[in-house]
């Protein structure tokens, strides 16, 4: 049987690291506050940190940010070659992380099989997008996926568990992290996951019915690029077993109550907002989600204006109550229709859904390395 979902070489920082300055929210939070940024860099000073391997989407648009790509590509050499890492070796991390809510989420970290993967719309693969991939924020990504030699990733992989099979059966052993994440992220645990725990964690993923055994809840823009970069290695003749086929990922359980969902909003910059009208709808998320992204189009085409997506309502409308700003706030999709929708009908619109607020999402923290 071809395992999907599987141990990994994982590198961990050394003893003596601070691991609150070691891990950082995912690059696409707080995209339009670049200041959130700036604030952690002060913080981290000259610490190792997961900030100096990654690109805050914040700055794509910097005057630096080709500096800032090299910088990154450069210091991940230097850690790899330094004295930063441990390898914890052919281990799964269970993962218990304490929200800012103080509710207690769950996860599995291991590696992906990209060969099990296929984001393109129509795909019938047992690891599937769920919204809609943009091919034009791929390049930017494969790019520094191809220039990297170390992945740290903030992909979130879904199951549909009710009977809590996979992460409700783990015995877990050392613990290998065990910290406060910083700026009110709540508390992180990270329990290694090997030898025969593992094949039985390995056994109950493999065991899980459906056509759709495995549904992105993040990073899908993120899992579509390693794919890439994997298809162009094998193009050019690389090996099988290159540690490129491979993605690391956090596997949790869409049942699990510190599993939520919450929308994503689209808010207007740089327009008239004279034209707005206070509006309410109902009907299928995916629709509305769709009609949203539809009517922010042809606003901007005669308004003009740019549009991004915010977490959280109070935010959103925060940032409406600018001058030249407008939002639309848009509904909750109810989670347990992820898995019924995506196997029926395939994706739903880019940013429908949000798994959680801003700072519950997954932290860079665990590495792996990607090039022989």
């Amino acid at each position: 049987m071809n395992h999907i979902f599987t141990p990994a070489d994982i590198l961990l920082p050394r003893d003596g690291v601070d691991m609150t300055r070691w891990a950082v929210v995912a690059c696409d939070q707080f995209s339009a506050q670049p200041e959130y940024w700036d604030t952690l860099s002060d913080y981290v000073g000259d610490a190792p940190s997961t900030l100096k391997l990654m690109l805050p989407e914040a700055y794509l648009g910097a005057a630096d940010v080709e500096a800032r790509k090299k910088a990154m590509t450069e210091t991940m050499r230097e850690y790899v070659v330094g004295d930063v890492f441990r390898n914890i070796p052919d281990s799964y991390i269970f993962v218990e992380r304490t929200l800012p809510n103080g509710k207690v989420r769950r996860g599995l970290v291991g590696k992906l099989d990209l060969e099990s993967y296929d984001w393109t719309p129509g795909s019938q693969s047992p690891v599937r997008s769920t919204e809609a991939t943009v091919p034009e924020r791929l390049p930017t990504r494969v790019e520094l996926r191809r220039a990297a030699v170390l992945e740290l990733p903030h992909i979130v992989l879904f199951i549909d568990d009710p009977d809590d099979t996979v992460l409700g059966g783990v015995s877990a052993g050392e613990t290998v992290y065990d910290f406060d994440l910083y700026g009110g992220g709540g508390h992180i645990r990270g329990r290694r996951v090997t030898g025969a725990a593992a094949d039985a964690v390995c056994a109950a993923i493999d065991a899980l019915p459906g056509a759709v055994r495995f549904a992105m809840g993040d990073g899908n823009h993120s899992l579509a690029a390693a794919k890439n970069r994997w298809e162009e290695l094998k193009a050019a003749g690389a090996p099988m077993d290159h540690p490129a086929r491979y993605a690391l990922a956090e596997l949790e359980n869409l049942r699990d109550d510190a599993v939520e969902f919450y929308p994503i909003h689209r808010v207007l910059f740089d327009t008239d907002e004279g034209g707005f009208v206070r509006e309410e709808s109902g009907g299928d998320t995916g629709a509305l989600v769709a009609a949203a992204d539809a009517f922010c189009r042809d606003y901007i085409a005669e308004h003009g204006g740019a549009v991004d997506y915010i977490h959280g309502e109070t935010e959103a409308r925060t940032m409406a109550a600018r001058p030249g700003c407008a939002a639309l706030i848009l509904p909750t999709l109810p989670k347990e229709e992820l898995f019924p929708h995506i196997e029926r009908f395939g994706n739903y619109p880019k940013k429908s859904f949000s798994v959680g607020h801003a700072l519950d999402k997954r932290w860079y923290l665990e590495c792996r390395r990607i090039t022989l």
